[in-house]
């Protein structure tokens, strides 16, 4: 009897449009990378608009990832605890986000948060905060989800065992669901912060593209090619490190 394939059964004829499919993906990020003109890189990337946008991303990318731990682990958690059918319900909200265009996530925001909306007193439209808030919309699934994922995935032996020890429901949360949950944690961070600093749509309607206030690399790099603000060059360098940033985020959830 011949041994079982390592791998499963698939046709090796899928290998053909398989292929297709990963070089339609690798050919463009090649054809940037070879765009990048590598002698004015670094003075591409340190010029005082790109600084002010790499800094004003990775400022509010960092804030928005602190708000969607605070408020998306609880979620996580939970939605992981909750029946069938409500976490279903939950599930289903929380991903609405992922499937919505970004523009209107913008529109959204705008209507809620804008001057006109119905909380525009707070006057948090076309600001910092407006985009510390677009980018929390929109990265708070992937770290809603990650965390749910693996809190589910790890079940309610441990936590039922250290209850019947006499274990307090904080105490069990601390010592047994987070450090079993820390793998996906950790890889909802990285996705969530990731998304934060690449978000492009919702930040431009409801914060606007003021250089230095609240014009992020995207919008930077999307200001460049319409011919106005930084140069290509810079353009290219910044899209260059976007894909640098996101890039470990992808090896991260692709192990876990």
């Amino acid at each position: 009897m011949s041994a079982a394939p390592a791998h499963g059964y698939a046709p090796r004829a899928l290998a053909v449009p398989a292929l297709v499919g990963l070089v339609f993906l690798v050919l463009p990020l090649t054809a940037l990378v070879a765009r990048v003109q590598w002698s004015t890189f670094l003075a591409d990337v340190t010029s005082q608009a790109a600084l002010s946008a790499l800094l004003l991303s990775l400022g509010t990318g960092l804030v928005a990832t602190v708000v969607c731990i605070i408020v998306g682990v609880p979620l996580a958690l939970y939605i992981a605890r909750s029946g069938p059918r409500l976490a279903a319900v939950l599930r289903a909200v929380v991903t609405v986000p992922l499937v919505l265009p970004p523009m209107v996530g913008g529109v959204a925001l705008l209507y809620l948060f804008g001057r006109a909306g119905w909380l525009g007193g707070l006057g948090l439209s076309f600001s910092a905060p407006a985009v510390v808030l677009a980018q929390t919309f929109v990265a708070l699934p992937f770290l809603v989800l990650a965390v749910e994922g693996a809190v589910r995935t790890s079940g309610v032996d441990y936590e039922r065992t250290a209850a019947a020890l006499g274990a307090g429901r904080w105490t069990i949360l601390r010592r047994i669901t987070l450090p079993l949950a820390a793998p996906g944690i950790v890889a909802g961070v990285v996705l969530c912060f990731a998304r934060a600093i690449g978000e492009f749509g919702a930040t431009a309607l409801f914060a606007g593209n003021r250089p230095g206030v609240t014009q992020t690399m995207p919008l930077a790099i999307y200001t460049a090619f319409n011919g106005a603000g930084v140069s290509q060059g810079t353009a290219v360098a910044l899209a260059l490190l976007l894909l640098a940033t996101r890039a470990p985020a992808a090896v991260r959830r692709s192990r876990w």
